[in-house]
């Protein structure tokens, strides 16, 4: 069970912090040598746990957004891109998952973009228009890829957007509830593994990645009200080049 609390616990802490939960579970399943089934029913199991943690976090933002059309058109368009490229390229993206190499490469992308974000002004904006949404699905789809992380890019590309803090870590997680679960229904099927396969291990990684979710949401808002988010860039880049040299 200590293995699955683990795994839940880098789940929840790598997810909503820009440092690639999928990247770090491709690295952590070589070492603990897990099995594809049970990867694929934990990866699903996981990532129910951090959409929760997202809806408890959020949800009085997320009740606002219900009654705001505007927000919930755009909030559309960036699930739309995202799901466009995540189908077309689901057999390319799933296969990447085999790769720690290209994992790490990715983690290194990931670290370079973050620290890019320090050389950026307090931006001022607080709307997001048509063409932020287009933006925002576009990385968001590119960061299915494992080692890209979805809350690093897509919080970057908004604050490059000269969209404020506050906004673009807001609006950066609203549009990745829609996402988060569509890729978790197209997977449901795998939880039966769970079930059938021990549920109390899987059921201490749900809880153990919607605990640390939800510390990890504070924690990454108000290291972002700081401006500190490129120190994350730092820790990616270590990781990426661990990674290649020994694994």
């Amino acid at each position: 069970m200590l293995k699955y609390i683990i795994l839940g616990f880098i789940q929840g802490l790598t997810e909503f912090f820009p440092v690639s939960s999928s990247g770090h579970l491709v690295i952590i399943k070589n070492i603990l040598a897990i099995g594809n089934q049970e990867e694929l029913a934990l990866y699903v199991v996981l990532h129910l746990g951090t959409v929760l943690s997202l809806i408890v976090f959020f949800f009085k933002d997320i009740l606002k957004t219900l009654r705001d059309r505007k927000t919930l058109l755009l909030i559309g368009l960036v699930t739309i891109l995202t799901g466009i490229i995540g189908v077309s390229g689901k057999d390319f993206f799933e296969s990447l998952f085999n790769s720690p190499k290209l994992v790490a490469g990715a983690l290194i992308v990931t670290g370079v973009t973050l620290l890019f974000t320090q050389k950026i002004r307090e931006p001022k904006r607080d709307t997001v228009y048509f063409k932020d949404a287009l933006f925002l699905g576009a990385m968001q789809g590119i960061a299915i890829i494992p080692g890209i992380s979805r809350s690093g890019i897509t919080i970057s590309t908004l604050l490059f957007r000269k969209i404020n803090r506050e906004t673009a870590f807001k609006f950066s997680f609203l549009a990745s509830i829609p996402a988060i679960l569509g890729a978790a229904f197209l997977e449901a099927r795998k939880i039966e593994f769970a079930l059938k396969t021990g549920f109390s291990n899987f059921f201490a990684g749900f809880l153990s990645s919607l605990v640390t979710g939800i510390i990890a949401l504070w924690l990454l808002k108000f290291i972002l009200r700081k401006a500190k988010l490129h120190y994350f860039g730092y820790y990616c880049i270590i990781i990426g080049i661990i990674t290649l040299l020994f694994i």
